[in-house]
């Protein structure tokens, strides 16, 4: 498969002798596809404060509801840029935190609708774990980025999950209720958990509140103490109530695809090091354990034509579609891994990560990333529409050039 263009004189200096997150030319890189992504997504916000998602060229997408995570993610996306000294923010952060607050928050059952319409009514009576984690998140990056409305976007959704969602005998979250918080489902997954793990650092991170690392904690220790050694370093995604693993399960092709997501064990393998970091780096066998995960994730869904698959079963290729947001988080990953104990083959994956990125998942002419590519790496809207997502890319950008695991807005420089 030939490259699209070769440029790589531009996204990092091939002389350069050390890790590129160190290397002046590939840290403007970064910035500036950064910029580009915020001036791509600006203006999808609406008129009466919700966002569009864009399509290739960046015209708003034909009406539809709104995705309670697309508003958290731009929310925590130009939460985190501003903080990163980006400007021209502010507009967006205030007209989602608005949105959650007015237009998905239940003011009569509590929680947060799924997705709502354009009218205000809710486009779904199922409430998600997935997107209340996503609240948590917005709300703790507004909160470190200043926002005087985050305080009691916080603790709102932080008291919905810990009544609704959180299992205590389990130490995690369920997935799903009605809006009226009538259960309706066993599952249990991976997905809203890794990212309640994501949220959970983060609001600890913004508060200093240690029950959100202790929560944290609990749901890693089952991935990486539990289960991953039990399957060899590969991470089961779907369960049933009593958290046994549902080899068989098959739902949403985009958030719950049967088998297992490389992506996810790569994203979940960075935020155990942020854990560990957090706490003091006092577990020392957690660095080698986010390691064999992330590792035994890249070399199952690396394809020799580059990027990665997005499904496996039992370490076998299932789904070989490649998605960008995998590759943005195995990108934070070896960036991740190098700030601990840089290996030769990191820098190595660091580098052709973003090689394939740019010759194939960047938009350099219109902006953002495109979201999925076909077996001749051209764009095509197979599972998603348009470019629906700024949050994995934006981090890609923002995370590996700080020399730190976890606190890294405030250690940005």
């Amino acid at each position: 498969m030939a490259n699209k263009q070769s440029t790589q004189a531009i996204i990092g200096d091939p002389q350069w002798d050390g890790l590129w997150i160190n290397d002046p030319m590939h840290q403007k890189f970064l910035k500036g596809d950064v910029q580009a992504q915020l001036d791509f997504f600006r203006p999808m916000l609406r008129s009466d404060g919700g966002f569009d998602v864009p399509d290739f060229d960046g015209a708003p997408l034909p009406d539809g509801p709104q995705e309670i995570h697309t508003t958290a993610r731009m929310v925590h996306s130009f939460a985190l840029a501003k903080q990163f000294g980006f400007g021209g923010c502010d507009d967006v952060i205030d007209a989602g935190m608005a949105f959650l607050w007015n237009q998905q928050r239940d003011s009569v059952h509590g929680g947060y609708f799924s997705s709502v319409n354009r009218d205000g009514t809710a486009a779904s009576d199922v409430k998600l774990a997935y997107g209340h984690v996503f609240v948590l998140l917005a709300a703790s990056t507004a909160k470190d980025a200043g926002h005087g409305d985050a305080d009691r976007l916080l603790a709102d959704v932080t008291e919905v999950l810990q009544t609704r969602y959180w299992e205590e005998a389990h130490g995690r979250f369920a997935d799903e209720f009605r809006a009226d918080w009538t259960p309706f489902s066993a599952y249990r997954g991976l997905n809203a958990n890794m990212h309640a793990v994501e949220a959970h650092l983060a609001a600890y991170e913004a508060t200093d509140d240690t029950a959100y690392l202790e929560r944290a904690g609990r749901i890693l220790s089952f991935f990486f103490d539990e289960l991953a050694p039990a399957y060899n370093w590969r991470l089961p995604e779907h369960f049933d109530e009593n958290w046994k693993v549902d080899a068989d399960y098959e739902g949403d092709p985009m958030f719950r695809p049967a088998g297992s997501t490389p992506g996810h064990s790569m994203e979940l393998g960075r935020m155990l090091l942020q854990y560990w970091d957090l706490k003091g780096r006092s577990d020392e066998s957690l660095p080698a354990k986010a390691r064999r995960v992330i590792e035994t994730a890249y070399t199952d869904a690396a394809r020799p034509d580059g990027g990665l698959v997005y499904t496996l079963r039992d370490g076998e290729v299932s789904v070989p579609d490649r998605y960008w947001w995998p590759v943005t988080e195995a990108i934070g990953a070896f960036a991740a891994l190098q700030k601990v104990d840089p290996q030769d083959k990191d820098e190595e994956r660091y580098r052709a990560l973003w090689a394939f990125a740019d010759s194939y998942l960047i938009d350099h002419e219109k902006g953002g990333w495109f979201p999925e590519l076909d077996d001749a790496g051209q764009a095509v809207s197979k599972q998603f529409l348009g470019k629906p997502d700024i949050y994995h890319a934006i981090q890609a950008g923002l995370f590996p050039p700080v020399p730190a695991l976890s606190r890294l807005s405030a250690k940005a420089g």
